[in-house]
């Protein structure tokens, strides 16, 4: 029997993780697909006219469905295992904060600093700045929850966590925020929890094409 979802991913993908790790808490039926990004793959024209015009990952196949970007995967995942749901609302202006404000600037100073090995050290900084000003606002926010939208893990959460499990990657250390800290541990406690360089293919990075 084929999987009930495919997933286009590599390793590491924060966003590609946020839906991995929701279809393996749901204990959904899925494979992995992996895209060779590192060399190119994303940006061929293939992938952009036969996968997602956008050049990215992750993507999700399901029931003649295709779907991309992260949020609408989880989601759509949400709603399919009835898992991982509450105040919609609330779920969403999380997951729009993370994206504008989390995931793009950890996500964007871990490929220059660890993964490319590119860019300036006055705009690594500047990113730096950026990235602990909202761990700030995180930290913070996590004394009054034990989740992000409540009393209950939610889309939020895997949304969020998407880049944090690579502190060293970007140059953060997590005494720095306790409360990340101990709410990355009640996340890694879940059942089905794994972590994005054993659950998606890819790692170590693969190597690049003559």
């Amino acid at each position: 029997m084929p999987p009930d979802f495919t997933l286009y991913c590599f390793a590491q993908s924060g966003n590609a993780y946020k839906a991995a790790l929701m279809l393996n808490l749901c204990g959904a039926k899925w494979t992995p697909r992996f895209v060779d990004f590192f060399n190119g793959e994303t940006r061929t024209a293939e992938y952009r006219a036969n996968v997602n015009e956008m050049g990215e990952v992750p993507v999700l196949e399901h029931a003649g469905k295709r779907l991309s970007q992260s949020g609408v995967i989880l989601q759509y995942l949400a709603e399919h295992f009835g898992r991982f749901q509450g105040d919609k609302f609330e779920i969403l202006r999380w997951i729009l904060w993370d994206n504008h404000k989390l995931t793009s600037y950890i996500a964007t100073l871990r490929y220059m600093v660890t993964l490319a090995k590119v860019g300036e050290p006055a705009v690594h900084e500047f990113l730096r700045g950026r990235i602990r000003g909202s761990l700030t606002i995180l930290d913070l926010h996590l004394k009054k929850t034990p989740f992000v939208a409540g009393a209950e893990p939610t889309i939020a959460d895997l949304s969020l966590c998407g880049y944090l499990y690579w502190p060293d990657e970007f140059g953060m250390r997590w005494a720095e925020f306790p409360l990340i800290e101990a709410w990355l541990a009640r996340l890694s406690a879940l059942p089905g929890w794994v972590h994005p360089y054993q659950l998606m293919p890819g790692h170590p990075l693969p190597e690049k094409k003559a």
